[in-house]
């Protein structure tokens, strides 16, 4: 199970900073030819490797901090029209999978490491 979180948030991750920098780069940009807002996925790279190596300080952390690309996302799907509102779903979608994968997985991890009373 733990696995298995570990892959998803990993997976929804990385498909968050593509989603991010191929939004804004070229297929819904706010202005024709890409804007500067291509760099928020800046602040996705940062967990990235904590992430990888499944350090559960760097999820507990990344956990909050995905929750204003979800923010960003439904305000997106909510307000654009078209292929961004479409991308804002997505963006929200996949905020919600990292962030489930990433409360779940150290919430397990804390749980293996409770002492028990006996």
């Amino acid at each position: 199970m733990k696995t298995a979180l570990h892959y998803i948030a990993i997976t929804s991750l990385i498909a968050l900073i593509m989603l991010c920098l191929a939004w804004e780069g070229w297929l819904a940009p706010v202005r024709p030819g890409g804007t500067l807002l291509v760099t928020k996925a800046v602040p996705l790279l940062l967990p990235l490797f904590g992430i990888l190596r499944g350090r559960v300080y760097t999820y507990q952390w990344a956990s909050m901090l995905i929750l204003l690309y979800f923010t960003e996302g439904v305000v997106r799907a909510w307000s654009d029209h078209g292929l961004s509102a479409t991308l804002g779903t997505l963006e929200a979608g996949l905020s919600v999978a990292f962030f489930l994968s990433a409360i779940f997985y150290a919430r397990l991890f804390k749980a293996h490491k409770k002492p028990r009373l006996e």
